[in-house]
């Protein structure tokens, strides 16, 4: 079926005129009427994805497509900013405001061709683990839709897991892509710092660690969509690597099921050739972490005081939160802000290591409602218990790719790859011979 294609083979039966980028459009939206209700992933459809399909099929038709994606339906999280489109990101008052142009990562996809099917739902913010919000309601897993996909990219990831877009655009300031693409079965791409272009977007909230990047089916697709976006070539890189393999981070608990995934997955790398070798990271991350929850806090408190009308719309818990950020003294600001830098001064040469194997997240999916899993291996954890592996790495501002690495109980289970800067082609490089083809969800989410 068309829609269970992936973006690479989409555009070689466009090229040899087996399929038509208008066919994939309505195969998509097809899809949409039947899979969205149960799953609720889009926040808004775009009214003008057809007359975009139509102009690509001619442009197929004569022989000159605009671009590598030309033609390929596309889901956009609801935080970033498409033209015609609201970027609501999961509040009312922007909910009702239309965007009069692109932000920067959307502009390429566009310019190499690609059909925005609409925005893919995200909680209020995206500042949470999970995806829901009062205004569009509570995104579900593909695999179980009793469970949530993760957050705060839950959206996009719903939407390309189940046959909804081909592929999809996120943002990633602490996991947002890497632990909802684990949950999910899918490949995605945490780009470092400035590897992905970003400006003429919403303003930022976790100072600079939110990036763009793409969520996909496979492996090659994360390597077209990431050069598109990037606008840098792969690069070839030495074959061998030496991989650090880190099983938990300091006292926090991960799933057995998921410690007994990377384990194997540890192997597969060792068997293609790798050095790979188990231990701790190499840093201190508890001063981090214990500011972890300010820097949005005061993120939110920044945007509440510039437009004091999304404040009003927004939930009582990111009133709270950004009152709270409002009081932080600037000494404590700048304390969090070292932390960080001592980071990435520690992290420039990933401590001699070509790249981090960790989990994607600490915990299955969870009940589809609730921001996170109260308990993790027998042991209570707060709202980032399951988001341990995840947040140091956008601090660092390092690039990190996230891939599939087997199946528990039929939900899959996500790995991530760490790099040192500018290494994103290398990591791609180093998991493709273990990367995995997509497993569709079993039973079908469409409603009977």
């Amino acid at each position: 079926m068309i829609w269970q294609q992936d973006a690479s083979a989409l555009v070689a039966a466009f090229a040899r005129g087996a399929v038509t980028p208008t066919a994939a459009a309505e195969a998509m939206l097809e899809r949409i009427a039947a899979a969205d209700p149960v799953l609720n992933a889009f926040s808004q459809l775009s009214g003008t994805v057809l007359d975009a399909a139509q102009a690509a099929t001619r442009r197929w038709q004569q022989g000159a497509p605009m671009g590598p994606l030309d033609g390929v339906p596309m889901v956009i999280k609801d935080n970033l900013v498409v033209a015609g489109l609201p970027a609501a990101w999961g509040n009312a008052a922007l909910a009702r405001r239309v965007a009069g142009q692109d932000e920067s990562p959307v502009a390429a996809l566009r310019a190499a061709g690609a059909l925005v099917l609409g925005k893919g739902n995200t909680p209020e913010f995206a500042v949470e683990g999970y995806t829901g919000n009062a205004t569009f309601g509570t995104t579900r897993n593909p695999f179980d839709p009793d469970l949530t996909p993760g957050g705060s990219s839950g959206g996009v990831v719903a939407a390309v897991a189940s046959g909804m877009a081909v592929a999809g655009l996120a943002t990633d300031g602490g996991g947002s892509i890497r632990r909802p693409a684990g949950y999910c079965g899918l490949y995605g791409l945490k780009p470092g710092i400035g590897h992905v272009r970003r400006a003429g977007g919403l303003p930022q909230l976790l100072l600079d660690f939110e990036v763009a990047g793409p969520v996909t089916r496979s492996l090659r697709d994360l390597r077209l969509l990431d050069a598109v976006l990037s606008g840098k070539p792969a690069v070839a890189a030495p074959a061998r690597a030496r991989i650090l393999t880190v099983e938990t981070l300091d006292d926090a608990p991960c799933d057995p099921g998921i410690r007994a995934a990377l384990a194997r997955t540890a192997e597969a790398l060792r068997q293609a050739g790798h050095r790979v070798e188990a231990g701790a990271l190499p840093c201190d991350l508890a001063d981090l972490n214990a500011g972890w929850g300010t820097i949005a806090e005061v993120g939110l408190a920044a945007l509440f005081a510039d437009d004091p009308e999304i404040a009003e719309a927004a939930a009582p818990k990111y009133r709270d939160m950004a009152a709270r950020g409002a009081g932080v003294r600037a000494t404590e600001l700048a304390g969090i802000l070292a932390a960080v830098f001592r980071l990435r001064n520690e992290s420039i040469g990933l401590w001699g290591f070509d790249a981090i194997l960790m989990p994607a997240s600490a915990a299955h999916p969870w009940p589809a409602g609730d921001t996170h899993p109260p308990v993790i291996d027998g042991q209570p954890v707060g709202p980032r218990g399951h988001a341990v592996y995840t947040g140091w790495v956008n601090a660092a501002g390092l690039p990190a790719l996230a891939f599939p690495a087997e199946t528990e109980r039929g939900l899959p289970i996500g790995m991530q790859l760490i790099g040192p800067m500018g290494t994103e082609s290398r990591l791609m490089d180093i998991i493709a011979p273990v990367a995995p083809e997509f497993r569709w969800p079993d039973p079908d989410v469409s409603p009977g």
